[in-house]
């Protein structure tokens, strides 16, 4: 691997950065998280009473970064239930789609309350990496990408994002599965091996690794996930983007008129 070292992109051998939205870009995760804890737990709720039992709520430390974090809504959900030995109906009144619409209201209400904050790093990065001229792409498996991009004022940052909404459209399975990633590195018009690509999610960083880019970057900001990241294929990781050097390409190279992967 000549493309990281000592947490060093080595912008002679990347041409272009695809990064994670939530977590990565905007502080999203710990909202999503939160929100996904108060849909799961009304459903245990509702489910232990009419079993006449208690149900163990939703853990976010845990069962967050396990089951939810980095997959779309519906993978998710299932994986958390599933760990549950739940089966929801696909109609009624507890079904997925009740479940996910729920969670998602929770989310915007809260977006729309309080807005979104972008971590300075990463738009300090963001910015770097213009300057240098490298395309840069954003990808969530969350319907509202645009939407919270917009609310963060990173929009503008980016020149390609690929979300919830286009995997929908397009049928591209969701993460471990790399397809969005490399979906990102197509309309970047970069080989996926002359892209880096930087991850908070365990399953982020195997789908990088699935999809052969040439630096997985992990982001654990908790120094909880540094060994798993790396047992799953991550090149690096740091606790925060400023930790990253880039290093290659002259600064002001961006005149305006810069193509993605040039």
């Amino acid at each position: 691997m000549t493309a990281l070292l000592h947490a060093t992109l080595d912008l002679g051998v990347i041409g272009a950065v695809v990064l994670d939205t939530d977590g990565v870009i905007t502080d999203t995760a710990r909202t999503h998280a939160a929100d996904w804890k108060q849909a799961f737990d009304e459903l245990l709720l509702g489910q232990g009473r009419r079993e006449g039992t208690s149900l163990r709520p939703f853990d976010v430390g845990t069962d967050y970064p396990r089951f939810v974090d980095g997959r779309s809504r519906e993978d998710g959900a299932r994986a958390f239930l599933d760990s549950r030995g739940i089966v929801l109906p696909e109609q009624g009144g507890d079904d997925i789609e009740a479940l996910l619409g729920r969670k998602n209201r929770y989310f915007l209400d809260e977006v729309r309350e309080h807005g979104v904050r972008a971590f300075p790093s990463t738009v300090a990065l963001l910015h770097e990496l213009r300057e240098r001229g490298v395309g840069i792409a954003a990808v969530s498996a969350s319907r509202n990408c645009g939407r919270v991009l917009r609310a963060a004022g990173v929009d503008v940052l980016v020149d390609v994002r690929v979300d919830g909404l286009d995997a929908e459209r397009s049928g591209l399975p969701g993460k471990p599965d790399p397809a969005s990633f490399l979906e990102a590195a197509r309309r970047l018009g970069v080989a996926p091996g002359r892209c880096a690509l930087v991850e908070d999610a365990v399953v982020g960083i195997e789908a990088g690794r699935r999809g052969g880019f040439g630096a997985v970057i992990g982001l654990d900001r908790r120094g909880r996930l540094r060994r798993e990241m790396v047992d799953r294929g991550a090149h690096v990781v740091v606790g925060d983007l400023g930790d990253l050097t880039v290093v290659g390409r002259h600064l002001g190279r961006n005149d305006g008129t810069r193509q993605p992967g040039v």
